[in-house]
């Protein structure tokens, strides 16, 4: 008769939040910062999504401020936040029905029934931001997830940022392919630029391109400063003549005309659109309408790759660990050879990357009733081939406001943290891990048989 070993220690559910109190489970996705994979709270069984970021990454990109006001926006929205000696955790509600690359990668494009649809809970989540005086910055498909019932959510607040009206912002900031042009001439802007922002997902959504783009970024900026808008051929027989014109009125550069915009009649006149005709919007706000489209919930609607990663590349795959226990009068002190910018970074995240655990004043959502187990075994979906011609630009994410330097890793004179995208839906080129794991192995990388 076997006998147990490494029992787990009882926890306290009732301490501070941290990452044993959760079950590790799939990773489901990556970013410029961290890293993201669905847990499970071991007291209530609840799952949730654990994004987690590396603390000496985040200060090698110069990200710290970045973080801290993200983290700062997520309790604004009930979300909870903790950390240990190496990472930072953001603990956010589950959504399973994927993001709109994913789905957008798949399909190649939407039907215009949920182009519409996604468009008007996506300016939903907007207008609430604005109303609280955030600006999102970085609006595209790879920031809108889907529910297990096919409703759109807005995520990935690592770069919004609380605006004043007396004050313009003019940090350049988000990517490059949604920026609108009044970020890139660096005038000044406030919320305008996510309603651009929409123009741009919602154009690529209906057509699966783009409607700016280029193959260098400044090409790319040029074109959206200048260019003409244009349609594909078979624009008409893809959407409806209301559809376009809510595209043009999205991507008008006139912000004083740009739908969406206090300046031209803001929710009121978007609301009123013939393209919404029958449209309940009290029902569109409270996630209450019908969604055209429910992901297959007995799939992951994420990439597999994702977790191989984590498997086979990752040196240092996440685990919980008991923290560090300073001892009593000790400081922060740099290590020998260690830049004092680097304990200074550290010691601001100890002091402003605050706990919070919004488990505690509010439930989880419906939607986070699934099993470990039924987590566990969803079939991986495989990447599906691009949407379009293949090319590829870098996310730009030069600053939160004029305040703050934000500047990112060292590239020639310019420095800026940067993040690999698409510019025409294509995939980045991924690691090939069986090869990598079999040379880890001491074995031959696999090929294909002749």
């Amino acid at each position: 008769m076997g006998v147990a070993c490494c029992k787990e220690e009882p926890i306290d559910f009732t301490q501070e939040v941290e990452l044993n109190h959760f079950h590790l489970l799939r990773s489901v996705g990556k970013g410029a910062f961290g890293k993201v994979r669905v847990v499970q709270h071991k007291g209530t069984q609840a799952i949730y999504a654990l994004k987690y970021i590396n603390k000496a990454k985040c200060i090698k990109m110069r990200a710290v401020e970045n973080i801290i006001q993200e983290r700062r926006l997520l309790e604004e929205v009930e979300l909870s936040v903790c950390l240990d000696d190496e990472n930072l955790f953001m603990i956010l509600d589950l959504m399973l029905g994927g993001d709109l690359r994913f789905h957008l990668d798949r399909m190649g494009m939407l039907k215009e029934s949920m182009v519409k649809f996604y468009t008007a809970e996506v300016a939903c989540g907007l207008a609430y931001l604005h109303s609280k005086k955030i600006v999102h910055r970085d609006l595209k498909p790879d920031n809108v997830l889907l529910d297990e019932k096919g409703h759109a959510h807005l995520t990935d607040f690592n770069i919004a940022v609380h605006y004043r009206e007396e004050k313009p912002l003019t940090a350049v900031a988000g990517s490059m392919a949604y920026m609108a042009p009044e970020v890139l001439n660096k005038k000044g802007y406030f919320s305008s630029v996510d309603w651009w922002s929409l123009g741009v997902l919602s154009y690529e959504m209906a057509f699966g391109k783009r409607p700016f783009r280029a193959k260098t970024n400044e090409a790319l900026t040029e074109a959206i400063l200048t260019d003409e808008l244009e349609f594909p051929g078979n624009a008409r027989d893809l959407v409806s003549s209301d559809c376009v014109d809510v595209l043009k009125d999205l991507l008008n550069r006139d912000i004083t005309k740009r739908l969406g915009c206090p300046e031209s009649g803001g929710q009121e006149r978007f609301r009123a659109l013939p393209w919404f005709k029958g449209y309940i919007w009290e029902d569109i706000e409270k996630k209450e309408g019908t969604p055209p489209f429910v992901p297959d919930a007995k799939r992951a609607n994420f990439d597999a790759t994702h977790e191989l990663e984590e498997l086979l590349l990752e040196d240092n795959p996440l685990k919980a660990k008991p923290r560090k226990k300073k001892k009593e009068g000790e400081e922060d002190k740099p290590k020998e050879g260690e830049d004092p910018a680097v304990t200074r970074d550290m010691r601001i995240m100890e002091e402003k990357f605050k706990l919070y655990d919004f488990t505690k004043t509010r439930k989880a959502l419906p939607t986070q009733s699934l099993t470990m187990g039924a987590i566990m075994n969803m079939p991986g979906s495989i990447p599906g081939p691009p949407a379009s011609e293949t090319s590829m630009h870098r996310d730009v994410m030069e600053g939160r406001d004029d305040g703050v330097d934000m500047t990112g890793v060292e590239e020639g004179r310019e420095s800026r943290v940067v993040e690999r995208s698409r510019m025409d839906s294509d995939h980045p080129p991924k690691p090939d891990v069986a090869a990598i794991a079999a040379r880890r192995a001491g074995g031959n990388s696999p090929t294909k048989s002749k």
